[in-house]
């Protein structure tokens, strides 16, 4: 029988036994917030460095959260030197060379700015950091980021915060196969079909905040997200029977009674 725990995530040469991040965004409460992460079982957590507390108060992220690994992220960056500021700050408040970088080139729809992102993955890397760039879900361009030296890629699955799901199945799968190192679906998620989707479709691992903090009970959904991820990584690995259009008894038509 196959062991979800015989099967880690591993970005960097660091090894995580869930393959679910969750953001610590826009919870009610910073009590929720902490329990709902607790329900996901989840080893790391994002946390924006231009809205964080670091003043070490009982009832900040930070301490709600000690012993997890933070993954600071850049979020509301629009420029390489921004994030690359950003990313600095990170690393001296939390301890952290791991970085989510997210440059932003455009404010209606968020998505990201691929011109900066390969100029801010190549320095960033020079840094020293351990570069997780949000991105498109475009094989070309993530190949371009892993050559620069990141350690995953993070495709959004659809619009930042929409809850459509994985908008390009076909594409992801194709991105999965092909990219040399983790590919993390962040963005667009809704609900917990659409990570055993983006699992089955061969992702290493998701990545969400608002499918959870804005649920009607977060820790409930953050429960059946974990869930999802662990049943779509096992069904990927146990490889899914081809799609027909038409019917296929599943019992042997030969020596059936009265034949």
């Amino acid at each position: 029988m196959t062991d979800i725990n015989d099967d880690p995530l591993v970005i960097a040469g660091q090894t995580f036994a869930s393959r679910l991040i969750l953001g610590t965004a826009g919870y009610p409460t910073q009590r929720i917030m902490a329990d709902a992460v607790a329900a996901s079982g989840c080893d790391m957590v994002t946390v924006s460095m231009r809205r964080i507390s670091l003043a070490g108060h009982g009832s900040d992220t930070v301490s709600l959260l000690k012993g997890l690994r933070f993954l600071p992220n850049t979020a509301g960056c629009e420029t390489a030197r921004d994030a690359i500021l950003t990313a600095e700050l990170g690393r001296e408040a939390l301890g952290t060379d791991w970085v989510k970088l997210e440059i932003i080139g455009d404010r209606e729809t968020l998505y990201p700015d691929a011109a900066e992102l390969l100029k801010a993955t190549e320095e960033l890397v020079e840094r020293g950091f351990t570069v997780l760039p949000y991105c498109f879900s475009d094989p070309v361009l993530c190949q371009r980021l892993a050559d620069r030296g990141a350690a995953a890629v993070m495709p959004l699955g659809s619009l930042i915060g929409s809850g459509l799901g994985v908008s390009d199945p076909a594409l992801l799968e194709q991105l999965c196969r092909r990219s040399p190192v983790p590919v993390i679906v962040d963005a667009g998620l809704g609900t917990a079909s659409d990570a055993a989707i983006a699992m089955e479709l061969g992702a290493s691992a998701v990545l969400l905040n608002t499918a959870v903090s804005k649920a009607d009970e977060p820790v409930l959904m953050a429960r059946a997200f974990r869930h999802a991820v662990e049943a779509g990584r096992l069904a990927h690995r146990a490889g899914r029977i081809p799609a027909r259009r038409r019917a296929e008894p599943s019992s042997p038509q030969m020596g059936l009674v009265g034949s």
